[in-house]
């Protein structure tokens, strides 16, 4: 029975596909008699059998050797291009975190996006990002993750401009697709070298040929590099940051996946490729500049922002460097651990979001105010979502932290103190929301806001039990360490940077009606932060004004100079046409005579060329 299990585990990814396929009757229009909701049933069914299909699938690896599934795509003379697919208790163990957020997130989607007329495209978008993510999860070749990548940039542009009637969104999901096709296509700049120098584009042939490969320093660079670009702009990071804050425009229930199991695909991706980025250390110490520039960049960029969804998204990009810092440092297992507490916590806080858009019809935070009793389950599952976050003890990323600080907090001190200076960061960003949303006066739309629907308030409270239950799962996966060997000046500064995160947050002066500082100072500062350090300004007078220079330049060119001297060739082919119909004598000695003024003209122009 567990034979079988395994080698049909391929199926898990293909129920999401499946379900995507089966709403296409209600997202096209041909069924309009029962309304849109059964599509969404229909998904949320391939989507059960995906989770007790990848539940058994995990129960029958578990303590197991991973094995290895080879599906034989393209074979033609000595070229054989074939899928390889590795079933572990890891690997099938993150495609069941994505299908579990997927299935919550879908259900608290059945409220959120009730009276939405898309509701049929909307599951069948999710149904085909969950196909992605759990196809990357279990994939073990280059070849394949790369076009499981490729899907996942296609969903996000789809997902992004769900809604797009509104210009906003459509601006939103071009910038975002745009940002991530820079990563992509120098990744698969990477991919095809790979091929080329290694022979295969299966992980374990990489591996084993990365072991004895002998690269230049430069080429080692530019490979390594190339390899990164695409994970940086899947994971948000810097400079490719700026896409995942306009994707917030896109419905909750989406940003749900994208800010917990989505983004983290990439990284997952980048820990994938981490024995092959050994063979550059530029390409190291790169993922590690990368990582603290976002993790510190993102974690302050937050604190200033007014849109409650941006608030927290700026905070995915800045954990996501603390992702890529780890894998820098070749600590994969730190990765590891970081992404899956992150992704617990972050899904459950974005829930609470949802809850408050949904009832209140805004984003903005300075419509918020005095909920905390007027909407207890959204409240508890904010605090439970934010307290997980920044590392309370025992919750899930006080471990993933503590885990990082043990082991740079004597070696790499400065890496030691970017995480806790994001922990501290991060309290003081998620304390003022608190403060701007739940406490204080009621506002005009906060006055009758109602606690959220039964289809939301559910996966809402299901997921705050399984915040709180994280740190046992984590203890019965094996990935807890021994309390006996804690080190317990990181844990005492950890829980101390929170303590103090949430002290700033608390007692930071804010004028409600603005959500600004009162003092001008900090309001400069804050400005600086809202708008991204001006980044996007800065890619406006650089980079887009080289590109859309250089357009100008080339289009000119294409115009008056190659069209010109296509059509001056011809003009003059009708012209000499035109004139030499005149001269047609019938007379045999006149035609030799053209043909002999001609090659003579042709032999003046070759010699005087030669010369």
């Amino acid at each position: 029975m567990n034979d079988i299990l395994v080698q049909t585990s391929w199926w898990v990814p293909c129920y999401g596909l499946l379900g995507a396929l089966l709403t296409l009757p209600w997202s096209m229009g041909l069924v309009k008699r029962s309304g849109p909701r059964p599509a969404a049933y229909f998904n949320i069914l391939m989507t059960v059998a995906s989770l007790i299909h990848g539940t058994l699938v995990f129960r029958a690896t578990w303590h197991q050797e991973p094995v290895q599934l080879v599906f034989h795509w393209l074979k033609v003379a000595d070229f054989d291009l074939t899928f390889l697919v590795e079933i572990s208790s890891t690997t099938t163990g993150v495609m069941e975190l994505v299908t579990s957020l997927s299935f919550v997130a879908q259900i608290f989607a059945l409220g959120y996006m009730e009276k939405d007329f898309a509701l049929a495209r909307f599951f069948g978008l999710m149904g085909f990002f969950e196909a992605a993510m759990s196809g990357l999860a279990i994939s073990n070749s280059l070849f394949l993750s790369y076009a499981l990548l490729e899907m996942l940039t296609l969903s996000t542009y789809l997902l992004v401009g769900f809604w797009y009637a509104q210009p906003l969104v459509v601006t939103a999901a071009r910038d975002a697709f745009l940002t991530k096709r820079v990563g992509d296509i120098l990744l698969l700049m990477g991919v095809v070298t790979l091929s080329v120098l290694a022979g295969s584009l299966n992980f374990p042939d990489l591996y084993d040929w990365a072991e004895t490969a002998t690269l230049t320093p430069l080429v080692a660079t530019l490979l390594g590099l190339a390899l990164i670009a695409g994970p940086s702009g899947k994971c948000a990071q810097f400079p490719f940051h700026l896409w995942l804050d306009e994707a917030m425009e896109g419905p909750n229930p989406a940003s749900i996946l994208r800010n917990s199991v989505v983004v983290s695909s990439g990284a997952y991706f980048l820990i994938k490729l981490q024995p092959i980025l050994n063979l550059s250390p530029v390409a190291l110490t790169t993922l590690i500049v990368i990582g603290s520039i976002t993790a510190i960049g993102e974690s302050l960029v937050a604190i200033a922002q007014i849109d409650i969804k941006r608030a927290l998204s700026h905070s995915t990009s800045a954990y996501l460097g603390l992702v890529f810092i780890a894998v820098g440092m070749q600590w994969t297992n730190v990765a590891f651990l970081l992404l899956f507490t992150h992704a617990i916590a972050k899904a459950l806080i974005f829930m609470s979001v949802g809850g408050l858009i949904i009832t209140t019809n805004t984003q903005d935070l300075t419509e918020y105010g005095g909920l905390w009793s007027r909407m207890p389950a959204t409240t508890s599952s904010f605090v439970v979502g934010a307290s997980a976050l920044v590392g309370l003890f025992p919750l899930g990323c006080f471990w993933a932290f503590e885990r990082g600080l043990d082991i740079y907090w004597y070696d790499q001190p400065l890496l030691a103190a970017i995480v806790l200076t994001v922990n501290l960061l991060t309290a003081i960003n998620l304390t003022r929301i608190f403060r701007l949303v739940f406490l204080g006066a009621s506002q005009p739309k906060t006055r009758r806001a109602p606690e959220v629907p039964w289809p939301m308030a559910v996966p809402m409270v299901s997921m705050i039990i399984v915040t709180l239950l994280s740190p046992l799962m984590m203890m019965r996966l094996s990935l807890l360490p021994n309390l006996a060997s804690l080190n317990r000046s990181a844990a005492a500064a950890l829980v101390l940077s929170g303590i103090i995160g949430c002290s700033i947050g608390a007692t930071l002066s804010l004028n409600r009606s603005m959500a600004r500082p009162i003092q001008k100072q900090l309001r400069v500062l804050q400005d600086i932060l809202a708008y991204d350090f001006y980044i996007d300004r800065l890619y406006r007078v650089t980079v887009v004004f080289v590109v859309a220079s250089l357009s100008k330049i080339t289009a000119w060119i294409d115009r008056y100079i190659v069209d010109g001297l296509v059509n001056a060739i011809g003009l003059a082919s009708v012209l000499s046409g035109e004139s030499l119909k005149y001269s047609a004598s019938g007379q045999s000695q006149f035609y030799m005579l053209t043909i002999l003024i001609g090659v003579g003209i042709l032999g003046l122009l070759f010699t005087w060329t030669l010369c």
